[in-house]
């Protein structure tokens, strides 16, 4: 039985503008759905394949703020989001999550500081994010705002954490599962797609697919490079000079 709280979403093309961009991105422009059957999923794929617009999208159709937080952030710095989300169906669980969060590293500095608008009215609550580094604000907002049986949807947080804190947020994924939570991630990080059991969704080729660990270009590209580092260099680099002269 799916127990997920977004158990999948369905798409409406007719209800797209004629003119929106979406149209034009490969991965998306024939989607008609897709159903979440495994507490996290994660979304990859080379950069502009539409992971993190579908992402979005979600999102703001479930009821979240387009640059993130809770359901009660209200604010927009820059309209950008795409209207994909005016296309979406959420087909939502029996079960009602206790708890929810967007959370992008993109446009985390300006949740911190909504947060540290918010947090006037009640201060014994502020988290005061700007003061940490921009990881260690990152995963305090996903501590903070982690509760289980949660629904989560979470734009590459490789992009704010080192290598060890990726470990970390797995560890945390990982802990989130056994607590009944559901998370949605876009991500190239080799070391969070290594969750067991998590379901990859593959963005490139124009088509989303599913694909293994093993079978995705975050893996394959990074054991290639660790293990022929030497030859990659030289290539990459070489290459580059010839290209500029």
């Amino acid at each position: 039985m799916n127990t997920n709280f977004i158990r999948a979403i369905e798409i409406n093309r007719e209800n797209l503008p004629e003119d929106s961009y979406v149209r034009q991105i490969p991965s998306l422009k024939n989607l008609d759905g897709i159903e979440f059957d495994t507490p996290v999923t994660f979304f990859v794929g080379e950069n502009g394949s539409g992971k993190s617009t579908l992402l979005e999208a979600i999102a703001v159709a479930y009821g979240f703020n387009a640059e993130g937080g809770t359901k009660n952030y209200n604010f927009s710095t820059y309209d950008s989001h795409s209207d994909l989300y005016q296309a979406i169906k959420v087909i939502r669980g029996v079960y009602r999550p206790t708890h929810g969060y967007f959370l992008r590293a993109e446009s985390f500095y300006n949740v911190a500081t909504k947060e540290e608008e918010y947090s006037r009215t009640t201060p014994q609550h502020a988290q005061h994010y700007h003061e940490k580094s921009h990881g260690e604000s990152f995963l305090q907002a996903f501590h903070h705002n982690f509760v289980e049986q949660g629904i989560y949807l979470i734009d590459e947080p490789e992009a704010a954490l080192s290598i060890q804190r990726q470990m970390t947020f797995l560890i945390d994924l990982y802990n989130g599962v056994k607590e009944r939570s559901q998370f949605i991630i876009v991500t190239h990080s080799p070391i969070l797609l290594s969750l067991p059991d998590a379901k990859i969704l593959s963005f490139d080729n124009g088509e989303i697919h599913e694909v293994s660990y093993e079978e995705t270009e975050s893996y394959k590209v990074t054991e290639l490079f660790i293990n022929n580092r030497e030859s990659m260099l030289n290539k990459l680099l070489h290459n580059e000079e010839k290209q500029g002269k």
